[in-house]
């Protein structure tokens, strides 16, 4: 019985060590930064826009947890994933990291310095719009 529990351990570390290199490569870092401790974590932070000084909080008691979450939705959205696939992150990785690794998820940039999505220009504001009007009703 513990054979089994041990092969199926190695075959999600397997798993998830395939999913982050491929996760790393689509964010145009090397993927054998996953294999490094602590280099993985700062490429990370990098991947999804933190400082670099935020590597620290990771060795503080309970701290690290909630860093560990904002990375979590940080590469999320970082991947144009919403806060659902966050939660998924989260809760489930050994699905949801080989999902954005494997998946079509395309790397939008940093999601903590601005990602994909540009800051607003100042003087730029565009209002919203308007909705199309309801179809005819025939009698």
């Amino acid at each position: 019985m513990s054979g089994l529990v041990s092969l199926i351990f190695l075959a999600i570390t397997v798993l998830l060590i395939a999913s982050l290199w491929v996760v790393y490569t689509k964010a145009s870092q090397p993927g054998w930064a996953c294999l490094i401790p602590i280099y993985n974590l700062w490429v990370m932070l990098k991947i999804v826009g933190r400082p670099g000084w935020w590597l620290v909080l990771y060795f503080i008691p309970f701290v690290n947890f909630v860093i560990w979450i904002i990375v979590a939705v940080d590469l999320a959205h970082s991947f144009d994933k919403g806060g659902g696939f966050a939660v998924g992150l989260i809760v489930l990785p050994f699905i949801f990291y080989p999902i954005l690794g494997f998946g079509e998820a395309t790397y939008g940039g940093p999601a903590a310095s601005g990602g994909s999505m540009p800051a607003p220009q100042a003087g730029t504001y565009a209002p919203p719009a308007a909705p199309p009007p309801p179809p005819a009703v025939t009698g």
